[in-house]
Formats: structure tokens, C-alpha cells, sequence
């Protein structure tokens, strides 16, 4: 057996849903950079040779002092052997900084042992690499190094070298009390591991989410602009081609039937033709006049966005209704935020609907509301109070983002399949000032709306461009 594969086998030993393909190989860089555990260890190095100093010189406290100091000088020693051995920049991987981490408990548990254990007031430093493990590691690293921060706490709780105190005043504290500072370093080693682990957790998970946002509009952004290219050059080269092939045809008629001339006229008139061809099929005129258009009635878009998705098991139905009867259709802008938003929302509720989906647009002086009714199972009782956050699905056998898991691994791919599609929908309809709202319906089926101030989509001004971008 290899050394990664003895690696691996205990690893999975230790908690079973370790994945050697999407959490901690060797080979994966991780968050943090080695120079940044190297900061922090010289910082804990300075601090803990000015306490022994000051103890020991300024207050008198007789210490242990050779013990300490090599305690400390191995910090030093490991700092400037890392330094000489990697790049400042060089990241650790996930299991590389867990045992760097562990070693500052293990090193903080040493200098513990020779100054009291956990009567020493610094005992609540243990609290600092957990911590720091809980914000930038995944949930396997962080629990196995509080595994070791508790082991510290617990073996310096009961053995460890006399406090430094004045000669002839012993300090003998309550059994009850030790227990007390026991528990209280358990349980804040628990708690502030566990929050830092779940802020660090959700703002990883939202900053991937928001990246995913990002590609799917760069993604209709770029699509726009090659069908407005196409266009284009099926335009500026329609002239020029339909002159050759113009030429070529009156060239075709004037030389003799047989002649070589006339049979290159002939092939040139051929070739013309057929590059004409190929650019209106490349432009596919329909399309490029509808995306020429800036602008357009409320009910013409949604039918737009539902095309697609249209099938002959499934019947779209988009349904207008103006509260007050004779107000004029909303005209709003095709942008490319309100065009991918409303799309990912029907293309959800087509995919989960049993045979039909209803699009229903309402509008009054004061607001624009677009409500998406499917005849599906609706949303799953667990994820109803989530839905709208990044990697929450309920698509059965599709990837999402697990709890135990810090941030995504993978590459964007296929990212409507890992519970971005919604998340995707509501972050842009909210980028064209609209808010996005999903509940289940009693008859059945779920139902999202998205509703507009009035202006907000059918202004004078396109709505906003994305932040993104």
C-alpha cells in the first residue's frame, strides 16, 4: 500500500463520508496559505516569549524557564524550516494545515503542562487554532483537530506542573472549580468552533453560488452578442454577395454553353449562393429580429422565455390579467438578467410539472407581478424555509452542496443540477430591482412570483447592468 492510500484508508476510517475525490487529497490546494499559519504562529511565538519573560523576570513567578524557552524555539525552528522549505505563497492543503494547526496544540499543551494546565489563565488559547481551522477548513479537519484541542484540555487538567506562584503561598483550587474551567473551555471550544464553521461555511457557499450567477449571465451576455454578430454579418455581407452572384450569372448567359469559362462562371455563382446560405442560417434571421428588439409587450417575452420549454407532454399557458381593464400591456426591456432569471424559473416548474405550467401576468399603476404555477409534488417540506439559497435542491439523484461541506470543489458544470438554478433566478430578478417569492400551492404544485415596482422593468431606463459584470 502506497502512502496516499494508507492516507486515504485512514481518513475514511475516521469519519466515512471522507471522499477522497472532493474534500482532502494531498494534491488539492486548500484556503489557506502557509504564510498566514506562519504569521500567526510568530505572533503566538512573540507573545509567548514576552509572558515567560515578564513572569518569570518582572513578577518574580519562579518558572521552568529552559523547559519553555525549547518549547518556544521549536516553534521558531518549524517557522523558519517552512519558510526555507515552501513559497510564501504556497497554499496547504486541507491536511497539511490540520496537522500545522495541531501542532500549536499540541506546543501550546507543552508550555500548559509546565505552568500550571488549565488553572493557567492562557489555557483559553486552545480556543485559537480550532477556531482558526473552523473558518477555513472542512467540517472532517475541524472536528478531528477539536478531538485534539479536548484531549489537551483534559490531559492538563490533570496532570501538569505547579502553577508559578510567590514561595510558601500555595494555590490549591476546588476540584469543583478545575471541572468548572474544564467545562467552560469544552464547551467554548464547541461553541465558537461550530459558529465560526457555519458563518465561514454560508459565506463560502453564497460567494460560490454568486459565481455561478455570474458565468450563467456572462454565459446569455455572450450568446446575445454572437446572435447580434451573426446578424450583423449576414447583413454587411448579403450586398456583396448577391452582387457576385448577380455577375456571375450574367457572365454565365454570355459565354458559350461549353466553354471553360462559362463553368467557372457557373461554380462561382454556385459558391455565392451557398455562402449566403450558410450566413442566414447562421444569423436564423426569426431570432436575430426578436433580439434586435429592445423592447417589448409583457405577454410576447414571457412567450419568448417559454418557447423552450415547451413540449408535446407539456402544455406552457401564459395567461394576462391587468387589474384594471383597458390598462395598457407593460412594454419591458430584454435584458439579459430579466431573460435568464424568468427562464430558469419556468424551466424549473416545467421540469417538476406533471402536464401543465401556467404563466400568469398581472400588472397595475403600481407593480408588475409574474407568478409561475406548476401541477407538480411542490417543494419538499425540508427545503420550503431555503429555498432561494445556493445548493438546496430536491431533485433526487442531482448533486448539491451536503452541510458537512465548507465550499463547492468542482468546476460550474451542469450547475442547474447542484440547487443553483433557483438561487440563479432570484439573484437576477432581484439585479433588475424585483423580488422573488416560492410557496406550495394547496390544490397542488408549487408556485413562484416575482413582482416589479412599476418602472423598475418597463422604465424609460434598461434595468441595471449587472453588478457582476
Amino acid at each position: 500500500m502506497t502512502e496516499q492510500e494508507s492516507q486515504t484508508s485512514w481518513l475514511g476510517w475516521l469519519w466515512p463520508s471522507y471522499d477522497d475525490e472532493n474534500l482532502i487529497l494531498p494534491s488539492r490546494p486548500g484556503r489557506v496559505r502557509l504564510r498566514t499559519l506562519s504569521n500567526l504562529r510568530w505572533l503566538a511565538i512573540g507573545g509567548q516569549a514576552v509572558t515567560l519573560l515578564l513572569v518569570h523576570y518582572g513578577l518574580g513567578y519562579p518558572l521552568p524557564l529552559i523547559p519553555c524557552a525549547i518549547a518556544v524555539a521549536a516553534s521558531a525552528a518549524l517557522n523558519g524550516f517552512l519558510a526555507l522549505r515552501y513559497e510564501p505563497t504556497h497554499r496547504l492543503s486541507n491536511r497539511a494545515a490540520t496537522a500545522y494547526l495541531a501542532y500549536d496544540v499540541v506546543q501550546l499543551a507543552a508550555l500548559l503542562y509546565l505552568t500550571g494546565g488549565i488553572m493557567n489563565p492562557f489555557s483559553l488559547m486552545f480556543i485559537a487554532p480550532v477556531v482558526i481551522a473552523a473558518a477555513t477548513l472542512d467540517l472532517g479537519n475541524t472536528l478531528l483537530l477539536a478531538a485534539v484541542a479536548l484531549a489537551a484540555v483534559s490531559i492538563t487538567g490533570i496532570v501538569h506542573k505547579p502553577l508559578p506562584w510567590p514561595a510558601g503561598e500555595p494555590l490549591i483550587l476546588p476540584p469543583l472549580y478545575l471541572g468548572g474551567i474544564w467545562a467552560s473551555l469544552v464547551i467554548g471550544i464547541g461553541f465558537t468552533s461550530i459558529y465560526a464553521w457555519r458563518i465561514a461555511s454560508e459565506a463560502a457557499r453564497m460567494q460560490a453560488g454568486l459565481s455561478a450567477t455570474q458565468l450563467a449571465l456572462a454565459r446569455e451576455h455572450r450568446m446575445a452578442s454572437i446572435g447580434a454578430l451573426a446578424a450583423a454579418a449576414a447583413h454587411e455581407l448579403g450586398t456583396p454577395l448577391g452582387t457576385i452572384a448577380i455577375v456571375s450569372r450574367e457572365l454565365e448567359r454570355a459565354l458559350p454553353p461549353q466553354s471553360p469559362e462559362a463553368e467557372d462562371a457557373r461554380l462561382l455563382r454556385q459558391e455565392a449562393e451557398r455562402c449566403r446560405g450558410i450566413l442566414t442560417r447562421l444569423a436564423r434571421p426569426e431570432e436575430s429580429v426578436m433580439r434586435a428588439i429592445d423592447r417589448l409587450p409583457l405577454g410576447a417575452l414571457l412567450d419568448e422565455i417559454a418557447s423552450p420549454h415547451r413540449t408535446g407532454d407539456l402544455a406552457i399557458q401564459v395567461e394576462m390579467a391587468p387589474a384594471v381593464q383597458g390598462l395598457p400591456e407593460p412594454k419591458v426591456w430584454r435584458s439579459p438578467a430579466l431573460l435568464h432569471g424568468l427562464g430558469n424559473v419556468i424551466a424549473n416548474a416545467a421540469d417538476f410539472a406533471t402536464s401543465r405550467v401556467r404563466v400568469i401576468a398581472l400588472w397595475n399603476e403600481r407593480e408588475i407581478r409574474v407568478s409561475v404555477q406548476d401541477d407538480g409534488p411542490g417543494f419538499a417540506p425540508d427545503i420550503i424555509e431555503r429555498i432561494g439559497e445556493p445548493y438546496v435542491t430536491s431533485r433526487p439523484g442531482t448533486y448539491a452542496l451536503g452541510d458537512t461541506e465548507l465550499s463547492p470543489t468542482d468546476a460550474f458544470t451542469g450547475q442547474q443540477g447542484m440547487g443553483l438554478g433557483f438561487f440563479i433566478a432570484k439573484t437576477l430578478v432581484e439585479q433588475t430591482g424585483g423580488t422573488v417569492r416560492a410557496r406550495n400551492v394547496a390544490s397542488g404544485g408549487a408556485r413562484v412570483t416575482a413582482r416589479w415596482p412599476r418602472g423598475a422593468i418597463d422604465g424609460d431606463v434598461q434595468p441595471g447592468k449587472s453588478a457582476f459584470l
